[in-house]
Parts: structure tokens; sequence; C-alpha cells
């Protein structure tokens, strides 16, 4: 039996164990420079940057979901899934589901007009899994980034 619940700061080792999980899935782990204490300053300190919403099974952290809101001057104010993972040994089982809806009900009630997320585009188990939702994937944007 799944059960959803917000992360505590006590967390923190799990969730970069499953957001590690998830680099090596994507093939970057080396990319992961993110640490415990700058996720519970960032997550957990006075002026939080994300929310988490946690997957249990029998008190074993199986999966996560990260969010935060941004904003849209054409649409107003978003909230965007950073990442949704789900452990390997619990993939198929609806615990993705579960956290994905619980993040769009979470971007209702603080009155989003939407969701937002990036998918890699060679995950096709991930592709799948969005196309049950009335998902819209954009073409001719790039990503763009700049390291501080």
């Amino acid at each position: 039996m799944i059960q959803l619940r917000k992360a505590l700061a006590t967390d923190i080792p799990e969730m970069l164990r499953l957001v590690m999980e998830l680099a090596i899935y994507e093939k970057a782990p080396e990319q992961v420079t993110n640490t415990e204490a700058r996720m519970l300053e960032e997550g957990f300190g006075e002026n939080p940057a994300f929310g988490c919403i946690l997957a249990e099974e029998d008190t074993k952290i199986v999966g996560l979901a990260i969010y935060y809101y941004r904003y849209s001057t054409w649409k107003g104010k978003r909230i965007y899934l950073e990442d949704l993972i789900v452990t390997e040994s619990q993939r198929g089982k609806g615990t993705g589901k579960l956290l994905f809806d619980t993040v769009i009900e979470i971007g209702k009630e603080t009155n989003c007009s939407g969701m937002m997320w990036q998918v890699l585009d060679w995950n096709e188990p991930a592709i799948n899994f969005y196309k049950n939702y009335p998902t819209r994937f954009d073409e001719g944007w790039l990503n763009a980034h700049l390291d501080f």
C-alpha cells in the first residue's frame, strides 16, 4: 500500500538517493552536484525554493515528486514538476500516477494555470505515461542553461 506525504528535512538523504538513481537512468550521474546541505537550506529553510511529495511503501521511500512555482507572462502562475522519480522496482504499479496526480492537485489548489515539465526525447516509458493525460509536447523550443 503506497502512502503519500510531504517530505521532511530528515528525508533528504533518501531524496538525494532517488535523484542519483534518476541521474544514472538518464546516463548523467556526474552532472549531479547538489548536496544534502543545499537541499536542506533550499527546500526546508526560511524561504523554500521547492516542495516535495514522497511515496512510501512499508515506511520505505519508493518515489518522489519535486515541484516549484514559476511565472509565465503568457499564462500566469504555473507549477513546474522538476522531477518525478519512482524507484525501478516500483515502476508500473501506479506510484508515478499517484505522485503526478498529487502535483496536479497542488497546482489547482494554489491557483496555477497549468503544470509544466520536461522529458527526454528517448525516454519512451515516461513519454507514454504522460500521453495518458491531455499532455501537449512542445516543438521548436531548445533548453538553455547558464551555470553560476
